[in-house]
């Protein structure tokens, strides 16, 4: 598939975003037939959700984070109880058109604080951290490819494939290099040499295969987000394009200075999923993005007007046929003996249920057996109603 940016300029140099500055991104995919296209997006660090949506309805909010309440004094507002931090300007707008839900509250199964085990247990759906070895959107793929001529092939546009995307279904990375690129002469003794032999033959088409899904497009600015957004679109949209994508963000870790780590960093977030909407164009009709991270942060903010390692914390589900709008959440409320261990927001909702019953709804795939492949050993049943009917 070839398309109107240059992939090879974009992924060149730095793949993961940090507090300090924009870099780019891990984008991984999975390619294969059908229209309905799946974006992971895991912000990692954990994201404060309280940031991200502030319940300024809540009367025990001010004694907590009294110092950031005027951030959002004129934020757009989910109902009376919920107001979007305003560096999420157009994720803002799209909940406002019916197009973007939160699911508030929510965490895994994890309750711990490692950033490290946490992590690895959002990307496996592992009961337990490193007890899973493959990645759920692996498995994903895999169930999506159930009865169809060929099963869905994961791309990676990173050094290594991200855990998520880690499995039994066919993967494959991509990473640019500094060296001149190959002539198209030599290219093609090379498939002559290797035509005749099985093994070697259908590891040289596969790398050819994946060249071309890297190909040359026009992109030079590495440090835009929209440049990001734009790319993922770029390989997701059409009759040819990747059917999953994941993007990893890092920059999360705001233990210092959140009000202004935060807003950098959410500002970038919503100019990537904004540029890959716009970029997605008709395909964004059949569309899904959910974002989450594998943590929350802590209620109160710290002495350095930061928030530290905390539990639950805030889902995103973006797309098309969402049916948005709104705010889903089983309030804990956030009075000191409605804190999880006096200090972080309660999980009420299973993060699991959220991711399931999601990309279940939107693929429609059959909700449990999707909880029970993707996430198995949870006895709670997939979140639902997040689509148009």
């Amino acid at each position: 598939m070839t398309t109107a940016l240059d992939r090879r300029s974009l992924l060149a140099g730095s793949l993961v975003l940090g507090a300090g500055g924009l870099a780019l991104p891990r984008i991984a995919f999975a390619q294969g037939a059908g229209s309905r296209n799946l974006l992971f997006v895991l912000l990692r660090g954990a994201a404060d959700g309280m940031a991200m949506l502030a319940p300024v309805g809540d009367p025990g909010l001010e004694a907590l984070r009294g110092a950031a309440l005027a951030d959002y004094d004129n934020a757009p507002r989910l109902g009376s109880f919920f107001a979007v931090h305003p560096a999420l300007a157009e994720i803002g707008k799209a909940a406002a058109a019916g197009e973007a839900l939160f699911v508030h509250a929510a965490a895994t199964a994890y309750r711990e604080r490692s950033h490290f085990d946490g992590q690895n247990l959002i990307e496996t759906g592992g009961t337990a951290p490193y007890a899973t070895k493959d990645g759920w959107l692996n498995r994903l793929a895999a169930l999506v490819s159930a009865g169809a001529p060929a099963p869905l092939r994961a791309l990676a546009i990173a050094q290594a494939v991200p855990l998520a995307l880690q499995g039994a279904a066919p993967v494959s990375n991509y990473a640019p290099s500094a060296l001149p690129n190959a002539s198209e002469d030599l290219i093609a003794r090379v498939s002559q040499l290797y035509a005749g032999d099985r093994e070697l033959g259908a590891l040289w088409s596969r790398a050819l295969e994946t060249q071309t899904m890297a190909a040359d497009d026009g992109l030079r600015n590495l440090n835009d987000a929209r440049a990001a957004g734009e790319l993922t679109a770029s390989l997701m949209r059409g009759e040819g394009g990747a059917r999953i994508g994941m993007i990893e963000l890092g920059g999360w870790d705001t233990h210092a200075n959140q009000r202004g780590a935060f807003a950098r960093s959410a500002r970038q977030l919503d100019a990537l999923l904004a540029a890959y909407k716009a970029g997605m164009g008709a395909g964004w009709a059949d569309t899904m993005v959910v974002v989450a991270t594998e943590f929350g942060r802590t209620a109160r903010l710290n002495g350095t007007g930061g928030t530290d390692h905390g539990t639950a914390g805030a889902a995103l589900v973006m797309g098309g046929s969402v049916k948005g709008g709104r705010v889903i959440a089983d309030w804990p409320g956030l009075a000191t003996s409605q804190l999880y261990e006096g200090r972080d927001l309660a999980p009420t909702i299973a993060l699991e249920s959220v991711l399931a019953g999601a990309v279940a709804e939107h693929l429609r795939l059959d909700p449990k057996l999707a909880m029970a492949r993707l996430f198995p050993g949870r006895s709670g049943a997939p979140l639902s109603g997040l689509i148009r009917s």
